[in-house]
């Protein structure tokens, strides 16, 4: 019998041949924010190895604050994107399919850091998650600016070729600051003291990019309810909340729900439905009807949040994924550092080579495999 991972999907224009999906990964391996023939082959070989879709790792929009580090691709400079045209060719050149992630840091990125340091710290209110005021906020037009340079970045990846787009809400970003109440105090439209209020930043630029891109064009939107600052941190603590939250990027035009979790397999609301209840794709779909992608450990028995301090992790079976996916819980898969390690990952578990795949080596994260 086929497994539910190795069945087509197809949304407006993207038609995939299976229902992997590459997660984006921040990798640092584009000096000066361009990413080079060793970016595209990393991604090509994913392609022509049975990969449904990739996302790529976040590439920055044009503002001057939206980075840390150098080494990360940006999206909006000529030979960033001249980059970023020799990866589309080379993943369609495979056959596969392909999405940037456009991103923002917000006040991750440090005043002085990246490849511009002079320029300003974008941020929902100028305030840390602890309550501390360090910069102005943002005036009502520099807000609008971020919404258009997120327009401007989806614009430029229909036009390079690509095949979606995914504009990055989560892990207490940007868009996740503007979500999140310790971090936003604004009392005009892009904020208040209701979560549907603070998702209007988001809402904004779901219209703009869907004025911006095609009909046809998919455009996903990834949130979390985890922060980096918190990972014990929740935007809706109810289905009632999320139901709410989530109708303002239905409203906007949003075609996709990708659903960060640190592990696939925690239920959203166990409180709802049990220890054994839906994740959190699992009540987006419920609550939207739209497609979703779930991700979280798939493949490994440990979450990411370790590897990044230097842990590795063992092999997970994927029954209880594949069980999920079967009864139509979520639609898509997202597999990060499992792909990360080996580009190989999708081919050996569609050929049933399970006893190829290795334990996670967090080591892998300073190497382009």
């Amino acid at each position: 019998m086929t497994s539910p991972l190795f069945t087509p999907f197809k949304l407006k224009s993207l038609t995939l041949p299976n229902r992997i999906v590459m997660a984006p990964m921040t990798r640092s391996q584009s000096p000066n924010g361009v990413p080079g023939e060793n970016v595209a082959d990393y991604y090509a070989r994913r392609a022509e190895n049975e990969v449904g879709l990739i996302v790529t790792e976040g590439t920055t929009i044009r503002r001057g604050g939206a980075s840390n580090d150098p080494s990360v691709p940006n999206f909006h400079k000529p030979d960033s994107l001249a980059g970023w045209q020799n990866v589309v060719n080379k993943v369609h050149q495979k056959g596969g399919k392909i999405a940037p992630q456009i991103w923002h840091m917000g006040m991750v990125r440090k005043a002085g850091s990246g490849p511009e340091p002079d320029a300003p710290t974008d941020s929902p209110s100028g305030m840390t998650h602890t309550g501390k005021q360090v910069v102005d906020a943002p005036t009502d037009a520099e807000v609008d600016d971020m919404v258009q340079a997120y327009a401007d970045a989806a614009a430029k990846a229909e036009e390079l070729g690509f095949d979606c787009v995914e504009i990055h809400g989560a892990h207490g970003y940007l868009i996740d600051q503007f979500f999140w109440d310790v971090m936003n105090k604004r009392d005009d439209r892009f904020g208040g003291t209701s979560l549907v209020e603070r998702a209007s930043f988001a809402g904004d630029i779901i219209r703009e990019v869907r004025k911006r891109v095609s009909k046809d064009f998919p455009v996903i939107l990834r949130y979390s309810q985890w922060k980096q600052q918190d990972y014990g941190a929740r935007l809706a603590t109810t289905p009632d909340d999320l139901e709410a939250f989530l109708k303002v990027f239905v409203e906007a035009g949003v075609d996709i729900l990708h659903v960060s979790q640190r592990r696939y397999w925690e239920p959203e609301f166990p409180e709802v439905d049990g220890e054994n209840g839906l994740n959190g794709a699992g009540w987006a779909k419920k609550l939207t009807g739209l497609p979703t992608i779930t991700v979280g450990s798939v493949g490994l028995s440990g979450d990411f949040i370790h590897a990044f301090q230097g842990q590795g992790a063992g092999t997970r079976k994927l029954d209880d994924l594949e069980e999920r996916l079967s009864r139509g819980e979520f639609d898509l898969v997202g597999v990060g550092r499992a792909l990360l390690q080996d580009p190989a990952w999708a081919r050996k578990v569609h050929e049933g080579r399970h006893a190829e795949l290795a334990d996670y080596d967090a080591a892998s994260l300073a190497k382009l495999y």
